[in-house]
C-alpha cells in the first residue's frame, strides 16, 4: 500500500544512504552483500526491489528483523500501520530535504478540533489535533458516510459530565462536537470491527456489512466548504476471519499509474480483471456461520464488506501522476540481486534438463526390462523384492542395492509367509539387476525352505484341529485315572491350555515378521527383540507352575492333578517341551527338608512373638509410651529409636508366620556420619516426632537383652528443686551436631525447591467454597495413591517388600547411614501424604515450570481459560505469570485453590482461546516503539 503511494516511494528515494561505498562513488564489491543500516535504507531497498525485480515477490525477512517483529504472533494491522508512520516520521524529521522531511505530514496529516459550546453564555472552546487516520464506529450503521455522521455527531455533556466553562466559573450544561478542518492527500479510514464485549470481557470482531463507494465526498463534512474534497478509492485491507483474536490479512491496491486493482495476498499476486475492485471471494471465504446475513445488493461504484477492516482514499486530482525513477545506487544493487534469481533460475532449467535426460535413459531401460521381467513356464527364475521393484519402477530415486535379508527365515532360506512380499522375475533381468544395482543374497527356485513350509503346514493342521482336540481332552479328564498310568498336570495349565495353545501357535506363525522386520535393511531393533523374548521367556510355560525351584515336582498337590495317558499325549502335540512328571514321581526332597524347617521356624518365631510382646507391652501401645511434649515426672531420662524400628517389630509380634523377626535396632539412621544426633528437643516435640520413639528405662533394659543396639540414644531432663517444670534444661547423649543439623535443614529446603514431576493438587472454590463435585476427566494424576491405598489394606508383613523375605532379620534391619534423608528414604512407610478430595485435581508438575505453564495445565484439567484463573495457595495470590513454582513457594502436596471468573460462553475454537490466553501485549519491545 505504501509502496503504491508514489509520493511516498519519491520521498524515499531521496534518502541520502549512510553506505560509506556509496558516499565515496567507490560502489559495494561484488563479493559482499548489501546490508541496510537504517529503516529508511530497508525501505528503500524494499521499493527498489518491488519496482524493477524480476522476482514473482519479495521477501521482507530483512525489514522485519530490524523492526525487531516477531512473525510467529497475531498483530494488529491498523495499530502496525499507525505506530510504523509514527516511527517513519521522526526518523525523516532529521532530514534536510523538506520534500523529505514533510513527506508523512503531507500525505497523510489531517486535522480536526474538537469544539466545546457552554449553553449558558455560548462560549467555544477550540482544541486543535493532528490526526493521522480516522477511527469509525460500525456499530448499528450500514454505509461509510454514516459513520463519519457518527464520528461528527454533537454530543451532548450533563449532569455529572458537565464542562467548567471559564466564562461562567462554573459547571455548566455543553455541547461537544468535532470540526475537520483540514484532510490529507491520502485519507485513511479506520472501521473499529474489533470491540469489547461487556458480557465476555473480551474483544469480539463485528462481521457485519459496510457499504462504501469508489467515490467519496467530503466537502460536507468539511466546517470550510470552499475547497474540493472529492477522494477516491486507492486500497482495501481485509480481515478475513471470525475472530478477533486470530485471522488472514489480504490487500487490494490500486496502482495510481494504470488504474490496475491488485490482490496482494502473501506471495500470491493477482491483478484484477477490468481495472476493478473485487472482493467477492474473500467475503464468500469468510463466511462464518449459515445463519449470517445475506450480502446486501451493491449499485455500480459501491462495494459491501463484512471483512472491510481498513479504507484508503486518495484526494482526485486532474494531474498526472508523477514517474518515480530508482536511484542509480539502488537500481546497480537491484539488477545485482536479478543476476542472482536469472542464475539460479538457469541451474533449475539445467538441473530440468538433466532430469528429464536421465528420465529418458531410465524409461527406454525400464521399457526393455519390463518386457522381459515375466518368467516363462519352465524357465529359471529368481525372487526379487516386491518392494525394491517398486522404487526401481520410481524414477525419480535411484534404487538402492538389493536386499532381501527380510525375507530369510531361520534356515536362511526364503520364508514362505514372504512369498506374498516377493516377485518371481526371469533369470536373464534378475542377472542384470545384481550386475547393474548389487545386494543380495540371490533367491532362485531352489530358495524357499522346505522346513519351513512343513512347519507350517503342522501350524496351520493344529490350529484347525485345536476345538476338536480341546472338546476330546476336556472328556479325557472327566475319567478317573487309576493305578499309575498318569501323568500329573497343574490345574492352572490346564484351565489355559487351549489358551496358551493358541499364543503359542500364534507366536511361532509371526516369528518371521518379529525376527526379520520391514524390507529393505530397516530391520527392527536387535535389543529390543531380544528384551521381548527375555519377557516373554519368563512368563511359566503349560505345566510350569508344578515345576518347583529346584526343578523337581513341587510338593504341594492342591495345585496339581493326574490325567489319562491320552489326554496327555494330545496336550504334548501343542507343547512338546512341556516338563513331563508320570504320577508314580516323587515330590522334591528338597522342598520337603524345607517344609519342615519352615514349619518349626514358624513355631519358634510365634514364641519368640509371645515373649517379646509380653515384655514390651509399652512399646507395642502407642498410649503407654512416654512423650516429650509432656515430659512425664516420674522419670528423668528417656531413650531413643527409631520408629521404624517400632513398627517393623509390630508386624512382626503381630504376624509372626508372614514376617521376619527383627534382631537389631538400627539407631545409626538417627545420626549423623560425625556420631552426632540429627534432632533437636524441638524438632523432636513436632515435626521429628513421627520418626523416633521413646522408651522408658526399664523397657530400654529389656530391649538391649532381646536386640542388638548399635547406638545408645538418650534424653536428660535437668531441674532445680522446687523450680517451675518449663525451665528445666533438656540433654542428649550423643550430643546434636549443629552443622549436619543445618545441612539437613537446607537439604529438605532445596530438595522443595528443586523437584521434577511431583504432585500437587488443584481445588476449585466457588464464593469461597471448595466444590464437591465432579469436574472433566483428570489429567497427569499419579497413581502411586491408588498403590498405597492397596498397600495399606494388605495383612501387616505383606505391606513392606523389604521385610518379607526368607533371609535372616539383621540384613533386613540395615538402614544407610550417610544421612537422614537416606533413612528418610529407605525407613519411614507410614504416609504423610496429601488425601485428594472428590472434585480435586492431582497435576505432576516441577519446580522450574513457570505459573503461566500450569495455568496451561489447569485449563485442560477444569476448562477454565488461564486469564479466568485466579490462583492463591495458603492465602497468598499466585499472580506472577513469569515466576517459577519453586520460587513461589509450591512444593510436592501442595494444595492450590482456584477461583474462576465468569466463564467466557464459547470454547467452540481451541485455537481462539489459546490465543487469548496471554495477555496482549501489542508490538511492545519492537522497533516499532524505538527499543
Amino acid at each position: 500500500m505504501w509502496f503504491l503511494n508514489l509520493e511516498l516511494r519519491q520521498a524515499l528515494y531521496l534518502c541520502p544512504s549512510t553506505c560509506s561505498e556509496y558516499t565515496t562513488g567507490e560502489g559495494i564489491p561484488k563479493d559482499r552483500d548489501y546490508e541496510p543500516q537504517t529503516i529508511c535504507e530497508h525501505l528503500q531497498y524494499l521499493f527498489a526491489l518491488l519496482q524493477n525485480s524480476k522476482r514473482r515477490y519479495i521477501d521482507p525477512s530483512g525489514f522485519v528483523k530490524a523492526l525487531g517483529l516477531d512473525t510467529g504472533q497475531q498483530q494488529d494491522a491498523q495499530e502496525f500501520s499507525k505506530l510504523f508512520m509514527s516511527l517513519l516520521e521522526d526518523t525523516l524529521s532529521k532530514q534536510k530535504n523538506p520534500d523529505v522531511r514533510n513527506i508523512v505530514q503531507k500525505q497523510f496529516c489531517g486535522e480536526y478540533a474538537y469544539v466545546t459550546v457552554c449553553n449558558q453564555c455560548g462560549r467555544e472552546s477550540k482544541l486543535v489535533s493532528k490526526f493521522y487516520e480516522l477511527e469509525l464506529n460500525i456499530q448499528g450503521h450500514k454505509q461509510l458516510t454514516d459513520c463519519i455522521t457518527e464520528f461528527l455527531k454533537e454530543e451532548k455533556l450533563e449532569g455529572d459530565n458537565r464542562y467548567f466553562c471559564e466564562t461562567c466559573q462554573s459547571k455548566q450544561n455543553a455541547t461537544r462536537k468535532i470540526r475537520l478542518l483540514s484532510l490529507p492527500c491520502t485519507l485513511n479510514l479506520q472501521l473499529m470491527r474489533f470491540v469489547f464485549d461487556r458480557q465476555t470481557g473480551h474483544k469480539k470482531k463485528l462481521n457485519t456489512y459496510i457499504g462504501f463507494s469508489e467515490l467519496l465526498d467530503m466537502e460536507p463534512f468539511m466546517e470550510q466548504r470552499n475547497g474540493v474534497y472529492v477522494y477516491e478509492l486507492s486500497a482495501v485491507l481485509i480481515h478475513r476471519g471470525v475472530s478477533a483474536y486470530s485471522g488472514h490479512y489480504i490487500a487490494h491496491v490500486k496502482d495510481p499509474q494504470t488504474g490496475e486493482w491488485y490482490k496482494f495476498n502473501d506471495e500470491d499476486i493477482e491483478k484484477m480483471e477490468g481495472k476493478k475492485l473485487q472482493l467477492g471471494i474473500e467475503e464468500d471465504l469468510a463466511e462464518p456461520s449459515k445463519s449470517q446475513t445475506r450480502k446486501p445488493k451493491c449499485g455500480k461504484g459501491t462495494h459491501c464488506s463484512r471483512n472491510a477492516y481498513m479504507l484508503v482514499y486518495r484526494l482526485q486530482t486532474r494531474e498526472k501522476s508523477p514517474t518515480v525513477e530508482v536511484p542509480a545506487f539502488l537500481q546497480e544493487l537491484v539488477e545485482r540481486d536479478n543476476c542472482k534469481f536469472e542464475e539460479w533460475c538457469n541451474e533449475m532449467a539445467e538441473m530440468r534438463k538433466q532430469s528429464v535426460a536421465r528420465g529418458k535413459i531410465k524409461h527406454e531401460e525400464v521399457k526393455e526390462l519390463y518386457k522381459r521381467l515375466p518368467a516363462e513356464a519352465g524357465s529359471p527364475y529368481d525372487f526379487i523384492s516386491l518392494e525394491w521393484l517398486q522404487k526401481w519402477l520410481d524414477e525419480s530415486t535411484p534404487p538402492k542395492p538389493i536386499d532381501n535379508t527380510a525375507c530369510l527365515c531361520s534356515h536362511g532360506k526364503l520364508h514362505p509367509d514372504k512369498i506374498s512380499i516377493m516377485k518371481r522375475i526371469s533369470e536373464y533381468v534378475a542377472d542384470f539387476f545384481y550386475r547393474r544395482y548389487g545386494g543380495g543374497p540371490r533367491l532362485n527356485v531352489k530358495a524357499l525352505c522346505k522346513d519351513c513350509v512343513v512347519e507350517r503346514c503342522r501350524i496351520l493342521r493344529l490350529k484347525n484341529q485345536l476345538n476338536e482336540d480341546y472338546k476330546t481332552v476336556t472328556n479325557l479328564l472327566k475319567i478317573t485315572v487309576k493305578g499309575n498310568d498318569g501323568f500329573w498336570v497343574g490345574k492352572a495349565s490346564l484351565r489355559s491350555w487351549r489358551q496358551l495353545a493358541l499364543e503359542q501357535l500364534n507366536e511361532q506363525d509371526e516369528d518371521a515378521e518379529h525376527s526379520n522386520g520391514k524390507m529393505n535393511g530397516n530391520a527392527q531393533n536387535k535389543d529390543e527383540s531380544n528384551e521381548e523374548k527375555r519377557e516373554e521367556e519368563e512368563e511359566l510355560n503349560f505345566n510350569e507352575d508344578i515345576v518347583c525351584p529346584h526343578g523337581d515336582l513341587c510338593i504341594s498337590e492342591n495345585e496339581r492333578r493326574v490325567v489319562s495317558k491320552e489326554a496327555w499325549k494330545k496336550l504334548k502335540q501343542y507343547f512338546p517341551k512341556a516338563p513331563e512328571f508320570p504320577s508314580n514321581k516323587e515330590c522334591c526332597s528338597q522342598c520337603k527338608i524345607l517344609e519342615r524347617e519352615g514349619e518349626e521356624n514358624e513355631a519358634l518365631h510365634k514364641m519368640m512373638a509371645s515373649e517379646q510382646k509380653t515384655s514390651l507391652q509399652n512399646l507395642f501401645h502407642d498410649k503407654c509410651r512416654p512423650c516429650l511434649g509432656s515430659w512425664p515426672q516420674e522419670t528423668d531420662e528417656l531413650y531413643i529409636v527409631s520408629q521404624f524400628f517400632v513398627e517393623e517389630w509390630r508386624k512382626f509380634v503381630r504376624r509372626p508366620t508372614r514376617c521376619s523377626p527383627v534382631s537389631s535396632v538400627g539407631n545409626s539412621a538417627l545420626l549423623c556420619p560425625h556420631g552426632g544426633l540429627m534432632f533437636t528437643y524441638a524438632s523432636m516435640t513436632k515435626e521429628d516426632s513421627k520418626l523416633i520413639a521413646l522408651i522408658w528405662p526399664s523397657e530400654w533394659e529389656r530391649i538391649q537383652k532381646l536386640f542388638v543396639v548399635d547406638h545408645v540414644i538418650k534424653i536428660t531432663r535437668t531441674q532445680a528443686a522446687g523450680a517451675d517444670p518449663e525451665s528445666a534444661l533438656y540433654d542428649s547423649e550423643p550430643k546434636l551436631c549443629p552443622e549436619c543439623r543445618e545441612g539437613l535443614l537446607c537439604q529438605q529446603q532445596r530438595d522443595l525447591r528443586e523437584y521434577t514431576q511431583a504432585t500437587i493438587y488443584i481445588h476449585k472454590v466457588v464464593d469461597n467454597k471448595k466444590v464437591m463435585k465432579d469436574a472433566a476427566p483428570e489429567l497427569n494424576v499419579s497413581s502411586s495413591e491408588a498403590e498405597e491405598e492397596r498397600e495399606e489394606n494388605k495383612p501387616e508383613g505383606e505391606q513392606d517388600p523389604d521385610f518379607n523375605q526368607t533371609n535372616g532379620g539383621a540384613k533386613r534391619q540395615k538402614i544407610s547411614h550417610q544421612n537422614y534423608i537416606t533413612y528418610q528414604k529407605q525407613g519411614i512407610r507410614r504416609s504423610t501424604r496429601h488425601r485428594k478430595v472428590r472434585g480435586e485435581k492431582a497435576l505432576l508438575v516441577s519446580a522450574n515450570q513457570t505459573l503461566k505453564e500450569l495455568k496451561i495445565q489447569i485449563m485442560h484439567a477444569f476448562s477454565v481459560a488461564p486469564f479466568d484463573q485466579n490462583l492463591s495457595i495458603d492465602g497468598k495470590i499466585l499472580s506472577d505469570d513469569t515466576a517459577t513454582l519453586g520460587s513461589l513457594g509450591v512444593i510436592p502436596e501442595s494444595v492450590i485453590l482456584l477461583k474462576a471468573d465468569e466463564p467466557i460462553a464459547d470454547y467452540a475454537a481451541m485455537d481462539d482461546v489459546m490465543q487469548v490466553c496471554m495477555p496482549e501485549e501489542g508490538f511492545k519491545g519492537t522497533g516499532l516503539l524505538g527499543h
